[in-house]
């Protein structure tokens, strides 16, 4: 039978019956997913490589952990959510960029109105990485993965009702830190 064909289960079940080899489809189907959820949790390229690299460490070394009542992408992405984390706690790592790498589509909008799009992006990032890990994991999880709250919830190991919670609460602080942006704004150009 082909790696290809095999359920997630299946490879870790190889995996921990000695068939090391199968660790490399794993790494093949996660590795984007695992990368993706770091970059924008650290928004530093080498930092997310290094990063990345020891997720898959962890994630072998803790295969036997792994139950198939969960979807092995909530488990990896809860293992690599706790220690970009971890990781953060200890370098005192504040910075998160939610689009690093833009995918935007042609647009037929003026250069000002493209200008003023991407002063929005940056201005919402960096109100973004301002936020508490407790509403910025949630929302990038939602937002930039598209986890559903459920596979949230088992990621990050905390109630549905948090999570709901937690995200409605984040959006609101960074639409009320945007408005005060935007208000402060208006007020420069009133005066000059």
């Amino acid at each position: 039978m082909n790696m290809k064909d095999l359920t997630d289960y299946e490879l870790v079940q190889k995996c921990l019956n000695g068939e090391k080899e199968y660790f490399s489809e794993i790494i093949t189907r996660h590795k984007n997913l695992v990368y993706s959820v770091v970059l924008r949790m650290v928004n530093n390229q080498d930092d997310a490589n290094d990063l990345a690299q020891e997720v898959f460490i962890k994630v072998y070394k803790n295969l036997d952990k792994y139950f198939p009542d969960f979807k092995f992408s909530t488990w990896i992405v809860k293992i690599t959510t706790n220690h970009v984390i971890d990781y953060r706690r200890k370098k005192k790592y504040e910075t998160v960029s939610m689009e690093e790498v833009e995918y935007k589509l042609i647009s037929q909008s003026s250069p000002e109105q493209d200008c003023l799009e991407k002063e929005e992006r940056l201005a919402l990032n960096e109100l973004l990485n301002n936020l508490p890990d407790i509403y910025k994991v949630p929302i990038v999880l939602y937002h930039q993965q598209g986890l559903s709250y459920q596979e949230i919830s088992e990621a990050i190991n905390e109630p549905l009702s948090k999570v709901k919670n937690r995200i409605f609460r984040g959006r609101k602080i960074l639409k009320e830190e945007l408005l005060k942006m935007k208000e402060g704004e208006n007020i420069g150009l009133q005066q000059s």
